[in-house]
């Protein structure tokens, strides 16, 4: 799996290394599991042109991922054409009472030996779903109950919503445990992205959703319609998202609200969602969303409340909040962020444990955060019971566009590199002699150059 470049992206040099070494060890399992079994894995292809009847071989690929996946076994290999999936009724795998599943992934790999289904070298395989509007049913374009899959290098757009009422359809929806899903794109949809509650152990690399707005239900609030949402249940532990990017969402980029366990976002960013990409005002609109529990009853509350990390991560042009705590009735670790014109760069607003009674935020681990440009840096932080250190995000310690490389939020939307890592930017970078350079304070796991880390999410 790829891993962005720490220097550029802020990200800690320790964890691109246990990336490195874990890649390395799955393929080792990979190779022993095939040892064990007898037989080397197989390799299946799936083209726009292929036919459920042929042999599945890169002459003469199947057309469909439901076909590949009957074929195909753990530690093998499903090999997707460029092109455009027209999908239409006629595909969905599955029909519930709520949801039409059009994908369905139910088959699992194994530990070590993971099935895979993988965009070809260089080419870009596109699923379009706007065809598909199964009447009174939620679309979940990928469902993915399995275990041990890995998703890479695949397009989904088009996602339709039917319904008026209150409802959801969703781009990629995982319900399984050790999955990986890398490289996704999630766009001019009206469902969520990315919408996760069962599994654990999961992993979100380098992901983009963008332009994601439901205009039919309930008015065309478009309130459902996140980047990515991940909502585990209890024992649904250790999913992380990594080096994903949300923009142009109608609702939150990334929404961790009634979570069992806790979530990492680790090196994501977020622009402008809650906005549409001509400026049209939409739902929510905040950058990261972790936490919190709605309207439920204290009895639905976890026993434990889960702190959610957030380090590294930016959030831009947010109309509501860039970083908010969303009435969690507990703390979470927030380290190495940058806030850069929202409405509110930080708030951190919890709630008592009857899950009614706002309070500000106490609980919290704040290290290292940057707000600038904005109308309110911080706000519903109680004055005791946090722990702070190494911010630049309040008087007298703040921030001036000078202190930045560049101030331009629009080089969050550039290219990204060609293994798939975030795109090299200035934005929010230390200028030279900024004062967030080795503003930061050092902490246990973290790697710096300098005499100290700096502040915010990227390292001089």
């Amino acid at each position: 799996m790829a891993w962005e470049d720490a220097g550029a992206h802020g990200a800690c040099l320790a964890c691109g290394m246990l990336d490195a070494v874990g890649m390395c060890l799955r393929r080792v399992l990979t190779l022993i599991a095939a040892l064990v079994t007898g037989s080397p894995a197989a390799e299946f292809f799936v083209a726009p042109d292929g036919s459920d009847a042929a042999a599945g071989t890169r002459r003469e690929p199947f057309a469909t991922v439901q076909q590949a996946q009957q074929a195909a076994a753990p530690g093998d290999t499903v090999t997707l054409r460029g092109g455009r999936y027209v999908m239409t009724g006629a595909h969905i795998a599955r029909r519930t009472r709520l949801y039409a599943y059009v994908i369905h992934l139910d088959k699992s790999g194994a530990p070590g030996a993971p099935i895979t289904y993988r965009a070809a070298k260089g080419e870009q395989p596109v699923f379009d779903f706007s065809a598909v509007k199964p009447a009174g049913l939620r679309v979940a374009a990928f469902h993915v109950p399995a275990s041990w899959i890995h998703l890479q290098g695949l397009d989904v757009t088009g996602v339709q919503v039917t319904i008026k009422r209150h409802t959801q359809s969703i781009c990629f929806y995982n319900n399984g445990s050790h999955n990986v899903y890398e490289r996704l794109t999630m766009h001019d949809s009206q469902a969520i992205g990315v919408y996760s509650v069962k599994g654990g152990h999961n992993l979100w690399l380098n992901c983009d959703a963008w332009n994601n707005y439901d205009y039919t239900s309930e008015g065309g609030r478009g309130g459902n319609v996140d980047g990515f949402g991940c909502h585990p249940e209890p024992g649904a532990s250790g999913n992380i998202f990594r080096g994903c990017r949300a923009w142009h969402n109608s609702d939150d980029g990334f929404d961790l609200i009634g979570a069992h366990e806790a979530v990492t976002l680790e090196s994501c960013w977020a622009y402008r969602n809650g906005y549409s990409a001509d400026g049209k005002r939409r739902a929510d609109g905040n950058g990261f969303k972790a936490g919190g529990y709605g309207s439920w009853r204290e009895s639905m509350l976890p026993r434990t409340i889960p702190r959610h990390v957030i380090r590294y991560c930016v959030a831009a042009a947010h109309p509501a909040s860039g970083f908010y705590a969303n009435h969690h009735p507990g703390g979470c670790d927030w380290r190495h962020n940058s806030a850069w014109g929202n409405g509110t760069s930080f708030n951190f607003l919890c709630r008592l444990r009857d899950n009614t009674t706002d309070i500000p935020g106490t609980g919290h681990v704040i290290y290292n955060n940057v707000s600038a440009d904005t109308r309110r840096n911080v706000s519903q932080l109680a004055d005791s019971g946090n722990t702070l250190a190494g911010n630049l995000f309040n008087f007298p310690r703040r921030p001036a566009a000078a202190d930045f490389a560049s101030t331009d939020p629009a080089e969050l939307l550039r290219r990204r590199k060609a293994d798939g890592s975030l795109p090299a930017i200035q934005f929010l970078h230390p200028a030279k002699h900024s004062t967030l350079i080795d503003a930061g304070t050092p902490l246990p796991d973290v790697k710096f150059r300098g005499k100290a880390p700096d502040a915010g999410a990227f390292e001089s």
